[in-house]
This record gives structure tokens, sequence and C-alpha cells, in this order.
């Protein structure tokens, strides 16, 4: 019997994905515009709104707030859409998702600064660094806040994150990038460090 999780739907969940035994299952290009694609397939339906994002090569983290439907029919519709093409792509049988996704209540303002903060710092995380430069990275809404002049995804508010930021940084984009930058952030639900290939960029 599935355990029910409760839901608050006002609030911002910080969900880890991961690849089953953490296989490398975002690999190409193609692969996470694939992933992008599910979610953007699946915001046409059921709204949702995404703070942050970082796709890696075996795991993806969002931070999302679903507008009227709820997270599990939100992130079953974009894992089946992923897994569909995936398995066809690749002529791959059995499941590619290691369990269910992991969700966690983001709470508090600063709970969203320091969550999205690590989220986009995870490509810098990993024991070796993945880019130079976090706005190098491609699969994450990182370059967004970077390069405000970039059309965003529909799902991506770029306007929240700003507004939270702690006295003496200004409520500005910029400052919640350098923010990012300065401060290397810990979250309770993942305290391993990833030993990842980079996906291909």
């Amino acid at each position: 019997m599935t355990r029910r999780r409760n839901f608050n739907p006002d609030s911002y969940y910080h969900v880890i994905m991961r690849g089953n035994n953490r296989q490398s299952i975002f690999n190409t290009k193609e692969d996470m515009l694939e992933l992008k694609r599910a979610f953007l397939h699946v915001h046409q339906h059921y709204p949702f709104t995404i703070l942050a994002w970082c796709f890696m090569s075996n795991h993806y983290h969002i931070l999302i707030k679903p507008e009227q439907d709820s997270l599990s029919k939100i992130m079953s519709l974009v894992n089946r859409r992923y897994s569909h093409s995936y398995s066809k792509r690749y002529g791959h049988l059995g499941r590619i998702y290691q369990k269910r996704y992991f969700a966690k209540e983001v709470a508090s303002p600063y709970g969203l600064l320091v969550v999205s903060s690590y989220i986009h710092r995870n490509p810098i995380q990993t024991s070796t660094p993945m880019v130079k430069r976090l706005a190098h990275y491609p699969y994450s809404s990182f370059p967004y806040y970077w390069n405000e002049d970039r059309q965003a995804p529909p799902f991506l508010d770029r306007s929240i994150l700003s507004t939270l930021m702690p006295e003496p940084f200004a409520q500005t984009n910029a400052a919640y990038c350098l923010y990012c930058l300065k401060y290397k952030q810990q979250v309770d639900e993942d305290k391993h460090v990833e030993e990842l290939a980079p996906p291909e960029m």
C-alpha cells in the first residue's frame, strides 16, 4: 500500500529525482532537452511555478510549487513522459528511476534562498566541478538569473528570490547570483557528494 504524502498547496518543495541505482539517464543534450520538454508539456495542462532547477547526469533538482494540482500528479506526469521518451530512444526496458521522487517542503523565505542556491550550485559542488562558472552550465535555471535578457521558460518565476535577499545584499537577481556564488549551502536531504561525469554540453 502506498503511503499518502501530506501536501501543502501554499508551499514550495525541493524535489529530487534520481536514476535507478544512481545510473546516468540524462547524459546528452537531447536527454536534457527531453526532460525540459516534459516539464513544459505538463505545465501547459497542469500549471506550476519553479524557482530553481538543475539537471545533472543521474538526477535532477527542482524547487516547485503546483498552482492547482497535487505535486504527486505533476511529478508522475513529468517522470512518466521522460521515461517513455527515454525507453523509445534507447530501446530500454524496465524502470529508469530510483524509487519515487524525494520531496521536502520549504516553508520559510530563508529556506527558499538556501535550497535554491544549493540547487544552482550543484555543478560546482561535485568533487570535480563540471564548469568553471555557474553561468556556463546550460542545464540549470542559474543562467536565466545571471542574464535577465534570456527568455525564460513559462514555468520559471525570476521575481521572487531577489525579494528575499537579506542585507547588505540588494534585492536584485544580480545580487542573488552573487549570493549563490559566495555561500556553499548544505541541505538535510543530500549529504553525499556526487561522483559524476559531466553531461554532454
